[in-house]
């Protein structure tokens, strides 16, 4: 256990709160205009799965695990859970669909991943920031919609909704955040 300030935490560092561990899902710093800055965290107890939120003084000394984090392959999910491969040993991990979350629909095969371990259990995902997927479902252009900044609804083939720019049409291969599907370009492939 290493003491750091709670300001330096981010997703998936793990901590120990009154004997327990916790992985972080979300890390926020808040800088209130008048009072004491403060770090929001939303974290996931290992060994039950329990959601908490806690908030510490960002100056405040928190206990962070270590955890081995390595680069793992995604190769595919079926009733046990995901599974994801290290290319440097082979080793294949599985890792549970309450550990994977949210970031389900963003997997694709072959896809690097960072995968925390504890005592050889995976705790947590990092997925690159951005991956790409197709529009298969968007409303039609409105004339004259061109021109203005407004977004229109879509669905993209991992079933996520999002909102796009007017000119991008069904077929159309676009550039999504993985942490929220939101849009950031047309893809370049």
């Amino acid at each position: 256990m290493v003491k750091v300030i709670a300001s330096s935490l981010r997703k998936g560092n793990v901590v120990d709160k009154d004997g327990k561990l916790y992985v972080i899902l979300f890390a926020e710093n808040i800088h209130p205009g008048k009072g004491t800055p403060v770090t929001q965290l939303d974290m996931r107890r290992i060994g039950d799965g329990v959601k908490v939120s806690e908030r510490y003084r960002t100056t405040e000394q928190v206990e962070r695990a270590y955890v081995e984090e390595r680069e793992h392959t995604f190769l595919y999910a079926d009733g046990e859970g995901y599974h994801f491969m290290n290319p440097e040993t082979y080793d294949q991990v599985t890792v549970t669909e309450a550990v994977v979350g949210d970031a389900a629909p963003y997997l694709q095969e072959g896809m690097p991943v960072q995968v925390s371990q504890f005592n050889g259990i995976a705790i947590a995902l990092v997925l690159p920031q951005r991956a790409t997927f197709e529009v298969v479902e968007t409303e039609p252009t409105t004339k004259g919609q061109t021109a203005s900044s407004s977004y229109k609804p879509a669905v993209l083939s991992n079933g996520v909704r999002t909102a796009v720019p007017p000119h991008i049409a069904p077929g159309t291969r676009v550039v999504v955040m993985t942490a929220d599907g939101s849009y950031v370009e047309r893809a370049k492939d």
